[in-house]
């Protein structure tokens, strides 16, 4: 009889120590201290809570509205009839007008151009300037009508999984000021592009996954602050492809600016020769030229150009150029994508190849003519 009574409390201090652990377990996952929010006992069962990074949410549409009313739907008329549309952001104000940045390729072949804010005012815009090879374009609209000037970031920072958003009006004035959000997926991609219809240019772009889709050209990269950090351009498109959408460095899209604002054309400079890529063999043959096997990469000088910087630089007729300064010239658009960087008038180092024999020379750079 004793036995059974030792047992019987013995099973309800058992009851009663399972319940107290229970409800203290409840109370208190494993790894939160009170008053926090944290991951609980599935979040921080193998790993220290400490190093766990928390993302907050809370100011996403604080950044947003930081630069929401400068972004614009950029309509582009061809002889009375609507065209194509794209996006735009004001990025700066003067006492008359305010300026507006897009693609040149939103607004290329544009007879007249006009601009959609937020409030449904649809204002006419006038173009400034563009240039194909930035794929930057410059309009501007009374300074009456701007509604927020957006704030201009830096990428100096960017690292890949930073969250951004972009704005813009994709496919049509519908879907007018579509706020999409992703990550930094890439950082300094170089993507070769088409210009004056040939695959002949570079552009560095940051990869975002965030939706970019016809109609977002030119709307604003933008950071978790609110600023600027990019213009939307371009996207890979392929029924096997996903979120691959490309964004102007914001520093390259301004470069510029001052000379489009004004109307100028940017002076870029020449090297002074005529080229083809060392994979475009049977071309090279066509002109007598024969490239070592070993060498993979870089441009063959086909002909100097008389009265250039080349000409006077000691480059001849089969010389494979393989750099710029220090920087790598894989092909012909690799090769502008780096002479674009510098001034006219400057002086440059080349490295080629020459017989077998790996040589430098110095190229004072001319003005590039049609």
């Amino acid at each position: 009889m004793r036995g059974k009574i030792i047992n019987l409390i013995l099973i309800v201090c058992a009851f009663m120590l399972g319940g107290g652990l229970t409800y203290w377990l409840i109370a208190n996952p494993l790894g939160e201290s009170e008053g926090t929010n944290t991951a609980g006992i599935l979040g921080c069962q193998y790993t220290s809570c400490e190093n766990r990074v928390v993302v907050e949410t809370t100011g996403f549409s604080a950044a947003i509205d930081k630069v929401y009313d400068a972004v614009v739907m950029v309509k582009n008329f061809q002889k009375g009839q609507l065209a194509s549309t794209g996006s735009g952001f004001v990025y700066k104000v003067d006492n008359k007008y305010g300026y507006i940045m897009t693609n040149e390729h939103v607004v290329d072949g544009a007879t007249d151009l006009s601009v959609l804010l937020t409030n449904g005012h649809e204002v006419t815009a006038t173009k400034l300037g563009g240039d194909e090879y930035l794929d930057i374009a410059v309009l501007r609209i009374p300074v009456s009508e701007v509604l927020q000037v957006a704030t201009i970031g830096s990428t100096s920072e960017l690292k890949r999984g930073d969250v951004i958003f972009t704005i813009g009006s994709p496919v049509g004035e519908d879907y007018y000021n579509t706020v999409t959000s992703g990550i930094i997926s890439g950082i300094d991609r170089m993507v070769t592009v088409s210009v004056n219809s040939q695959s002949d240019w570079i552009m560095k772009v940051s990869q975002v996954d965030a939706a970019i889709n016809p109609g977002n050209s030119g709307g604003p990269l933008v950071n978790s602050n609110g600023e600027v950090i990019g213009v939307n351009s371009l996207k890979l498109v392929d029924s096997s492809i996903e979120g691959m959408g490309f964004s102007i460095k914001i520093e390259d899209a301004m470069a510029h600016v001052e000379e489009l604002e004004q109307s100028k054309t940017i002076e870029r400079p020449m090297l002074g020769i005529n080229l083809l890529n060392v994979t475009d063999s049977r071309t090279l043959a066509s002109y007598g030229i024969k490239i070592d096997s070993n060498i993979e990469s870089g441009v063959v000088v086909v002909s100097v150009v008389s009265g250039t910087g080349a000409s006077k630089s000691g480059l001849e007729k089969g010389d494979v150029i393989t750099k710029i300064g220090d920087e790598e010239v894989i092909n012909a658009a690799y090769l502008k994508y780096v002479l674009y960087k510098y001034n006219v008038g400057d002086k440059i180092t080349i490295t080629y190849n020459r017989d077998g024999k790996v040589k430098t020379t110095q190229v004072t750079l001319t003005k590039a003519t049609d």
